[in-house]
């Protein structure tokens, strides 16, 4: 009897925190899997068309990497209730503040414009013009978050967050073909990788694109204002947690499997293709598929970018609008209305507009400004990391939830990491023949 009395508890206990986390699910997701966004869609297949599965093991540090920058804005947000934005104002006052939010605001701008070459580009493949597409993917995008809830504006980001898993069966399609090497090949990329050429400029470039589009400032204010909005608490932490350790796993599994396709198609059967963006990669599967995969693929890619590039949108345009909120008390909330929050929903539309409008420029150099984007996020995340660190270790902003030994560790080597490879880009880009 005592036995199945303890059981019931168990249950009940089991049965109640699963609730509880499905009630809190939803900010560490959503960042991560629009972390996959169109630009990172474009990286992710040209590491695999030029070096095939040789660089698959950067996922085994990316995935811890992503995971304990990310793990912080969890508590941060729920102990403090303030926008990472907020937070540096407060703590290392207006020069600091002012700085990280410029900072913030220009390159979110700038990967906003990838993310309409992603969707302009996908949305091409089927015979749309660009122009069309930026009209009512801005019109789209405006329409989800003026709903006057967080919990519809999340509902809806989730639902498109299911369509990230469209590359897997493009990766599978992959490497059924007669000359793909096989998934014992695809395994050793994870730990006996064999690169061609060496440790050359555009290895490097390359393994900074892959880094900046895994890890950037956008996602940590869009995860912290996030939890404040959901209106989390330090009894959610662990929760949030567990949340943002899954959204990092899938973010690395669909970054592996678009690789895994580009390698398998291009890097091993017709390694003459250069692949320089997504929109490229789609339509060079038609003829290298049998018949009808080929079209199929292209169609699952395509939805797969523009759905990449909406997720990035939605979340890069909000982090820029919860930042500027906080920073000049205007309300900043997802369950104001419009006419309460005018210059929260006003900044939102702004940055799409202005942004999307560049890619409707003629002759614009998109595939550029995509490759660019990556790095220069990448450049300016140890200053974003910084700041964050030294938040978390500081006893008056967090009481008992200060980073501990390990998480202090393991941050403190990633910002090490960015900045090495940092100065390595930039010494590489001043003596381009250095690596070679």
């Amino acid at each position: 009897m005592y036995v199945i009395s303890k059981s019931i508890h168990i249950t009940n206990r089991l049965r109640k925190q699963f609730v509880i986390f499905l009630s809190v699910l939803g900010p560490g997701i959503i960042v991560m899997v629009a972390d996959n966004d169109a630009g990172g869609i474009s990286t992710y297949a040209v590491t695999g068309s030029k070096y095939g599965f040789s660089l698959l093991w950067m996922f085994i540090l990316l995935l811890p990497m992503a995971y304990y920058v990310q793990e912080m804005t969890v508590r941060l947000g729920a102990v403090t209730k303030r926008g990472h934005a907020e937070a540096i104002f407060e703590g290392f006052g207006p020069f600091w503040g002012w700085f990280s939010l410029i900072d913030l605001a220009f390159v979110n701008w700038l990967t906003l414009i990838t993310e309409y070459i992603g969707m302009t580009a996908a949305m091409s493949l089927f015979g749309i013009p660009p122009w069309i597409t930026f009209v009512v993917v801005t019109f789209v995008l405006f329409a989800v978050v003026v709903t006057g809830s967080y919990w519809t504006f999340e509902k809806v980001t989730l639902f498109f967050c299911i369509f990230n898993l469209v590359y897997i069966p493009a990766a599978i399609w992959g490497m059924k073909l007669s000359y793909a090497p096989g998934w014992n090949e695809v395994l050793k990329g994870f730990y006996h990788p064999n690169i061609v050429g060496g440790f050359t400029g555009d290895l490097l470039f390359i393994l900074m694109a892959n880094i900046g589009t895994t890890i950037a400032p956008w996602m940590i204010f869009f995860q912290q204002s996030a939890v404040v909005d959901k209106r989390l608490d330090i009894h959610d932490i662990k929760f949030g947690q567990a949340e943002t350790l899954i959204g990092s796993l899938s973010t690395c599994i669909i970054a592996v499997f678009i690789i895994i396709t580009t390698a398998a198609v291009f890097y091993y059967h017709q390694p003459q293709i250069i692949i320089e963006d997504a929109m490229q990669t789609a339509e060079a599967l038609v003829p290298l598929l049998p018949s009808g995969q080929g079209e199929l693929a292209k169609r699952l890619f395509a939805i797969g970018l523009f759905d990449a590039g909406f997720l990035g949108a939605l979340c890069i345009s909000l982090s820029s609008s919860w930042a500027v909120g906080e920073v000049f008390g205007w309300a900043h909330s997802l369950n104001a209305n419009v006419k309460d929050a005018k210059w929260f929903y006003g900044i939102y539309l702004v940055m799409l507009i202005t942004s999307g409008a560049v890619v409707l420029i003629p002759g614009a150099p998109l595939v550029t400004i995509t490759m660019f984007v990556q790095v220069v996020a990448v450049t300016l995340l140890p200053a974003a990391l910084v700041f964050l660190l030294l938040i978390l270790n500081e006893p008056s902003f967090m009481g008992e939830h200060v980073n501990t030994r390990t998480q202090n560790i393991m941050n403190w080597s990633i910002v090490v990491v960015v900045s090495v490879m940092s100065t390595l880009l930039g010494v590489q880009t001043l003596f381009p023949d250095i690596f070679k």
